[in-house]
């Protein structure tokens, strides 16, 4: 993910010459506020630009991290970190049972939609294209290793001090496996269609969709896919084996049938049973708290006594087919990273992005609401990309009018910092390796550690409640804690590159 630690601010070209090429002599020329990483643009008034080159020095200019973007990531990875250890206590902002839309389940497709902007940026220019396949190859691979070792059961943080998984039980897919894979997609397409792109961009509303359509067209042929195979596809019957205390006990589920969007007989389970195994599923679905499976619903609760059979059985959330419909998050996401680089000014930035995000998040609420295609995180249906995808795209909006056009960076440096660090902040924040790592020196039990200690005598007991205590120990010990971590590791130079 290196696009996502050192891509360049795409505002101006590398040099002044460069821009005598694109825009003439007598344009106005665009002037850069480079202080302490910034990007704000400055209108000149009517001055040659040749002028200007012969006043200028020419010297290399330094790319610039882009400030929005850095800070769109870090949300992500709080909204990751929020979620993940908070959604016990509050089954509200846990993921949705089925179908709807909770806070969680923004958080990959937010980190699929900036993966897409990041990839335009870095991929601006491309001197050799074999180099850059080469990049996006060794980066996919290395996304896939953390992604198996951290999901795959080989690691039991926190909370279970030791390691290794049965090679039988193996998980292949989660959630750096699904964004190694539309990185992959997502910037090979953007790589190899380099020698198409326009310097500059016809005239027109629609010029920077034809400009790349070649991206367009990938992120159609999925949608294709997706749904063809979502709503074609035979699902036949088919069974599992639940390993309890006792004997083990074989389930069978009752299907026969197409264009199933239940968690039964649905496409995307079958395509993932049969490409990967049952038994190398996520075993513990979030469709477990729905109310035809537990009395506790929307909170997590032993099973009914009449509860169906498909209850037990295992699903993956990020299993292949909804990793495909996946690319359409990325596809959008691209898009609003190229009109970071083609339109100079504000305005027209906020207005192509705006406004792609309300028609996205329209024509989401109108497939939810109609019942045509209900908006659902676990099969990732095309309703679910565009809301996410359009409230992605708002947000993101949101934070360029505050951060670079307002310049109100501050308030937001900390969402930077781990921004700048997300591989490092998700490693050991998300996926519980610093605090598995704490509770490794404990005294005489394993449940008598440091992490549980400061969670119940400073948090829990204090509060006099185990939910607000819980939040308040993942808002201050956990995301302020590694806030002020990345900033300190963003003042040191040290960063988690991939």
């Amino acid at each position: 993910m290196d696009e996502a630690k050192r891509v360049e601010e795409g505002l101006a070209g590398d040099t002044q010459t460069q821009l005598i090429k694109e825009h003439g002599e007598g344009d106005l020329c665009k002037k850069i506020d480079r202080n302490d990483g910034g990007h704000r643009i400055d209108d000149v008034p009517d001055q040659p630009l040749a002028k200007q080159v012969e006043e200028q020095p020419q010297v290399k200019q330094k790319s610039k991290r882009v400030a929005t973007l850095d800070a769109f990531r870090g949300l992500t990875i709080v909204l990751m970190i929020l979620v993940d250890d908070a959604g016990g206590a509050y089954a509200r902002i846990d993921h949705s049972p089925w179908n709807g839309c909770t806070l969680a389940d923004f958080v990959m497709p937010f980190f699929l939609f900036i993966v897409g902007v990041a990839i335009a940026l870095a991929l601006k220019k491309i001197p050799r294209i074999k180099d850059a396949i080469k990049k996006i190859v060794i980066r996919t691979l290395k996304l896939l290793f953390w992604g198996i070792l951290l999901q795959g059961g080989y690691s039991h943080a926190p909370d279970d001090l030791s390691y290794g998984v049965d090679m039988k039980h193996i998980r292949w897919f989660g959630i750096l496996q699904r964004i190694a894979l539309v990185y992959f997609i997502v910037a090979l397409i953007e790589t190899l269609t380099t020698k198409h792109r326009p310097a500059v961009l016809e005239p027109g509303h629609l010029s920077i969709f034809t400009a790349y359509r070649w991206q367009w067209i990938g992120g159609f042929v999925a949608f294709v896919i997706y749904m063809v195979t979502t709503y074609a596809l035979y699902v036949p019957d088919w069974s599992f084996v639940v390993h309890g205390q006792d004997e083990p006990e074989r389930y069978t589920v009752k299907c026969g049938m197409r264009g199933h969007l239940g968690p039964a007989c649905n496409a995307v389970g079958y395509v993932d049973r049969q490409v990967w195994g049952i038994n190398h599923l996520y075993t513990q679905p979030v469709w477990q708290r729905l109310k035809a499976c537990t009395l506790s619903s929307p909170s997590s609760g032993p099973f009914r006594d009449d509860a169906p059979t498909w209850c037990r059985a295992p699903f993956e959330p990020e299993g292949l087919l909804s990793t495909i419909s996946a690319i359409l998050s990325g596809t959008i996401g691209i898009h609003y990273g190229h009109v970071l680089i083609h339109f100079k000014g504000h305005s027209e930035r906020l207005k192509q992005w705006v406004s792609m995000g309300l028609c996205l998040l329209i024509v989401a609420i109108i497939l939810h609401f109609t019942d045509a295609i209900p908006i659902n995180k676990q099969l990732y249906s095309f309703s679910y990309v565009c809301f996410t995808a359009g409230v992605a795209g708002i947000v993101f909006s949101a934070f360029y009018i505050v951060i670079d056009v307002w310049g109100l960076r501050t308030p937001f440096l900390f969402l930077e910092w781990i921004g700048m660090n997300a591989m490092l902040v998700f490693v050991m924040a998300a996926q519980g390796i610093f605090a598995a790592f704490i509770n490794g020196w404990y005294y005489k039990d394993p449940d008598d550690n440091l992490v549980n200690w400061i969670q119940k005598h400073i948090f829990i007991n204090v509060w006099h409640s185990e939910r607000l205590g819980t939040l308040l120990y993942v808002i201050f010990a956990e995301i302020v804690f590694w806030g002020v971590v990345s900033g300190i590791l963003h003042k040191l130079g040290i960063y988690w590159k991939l």
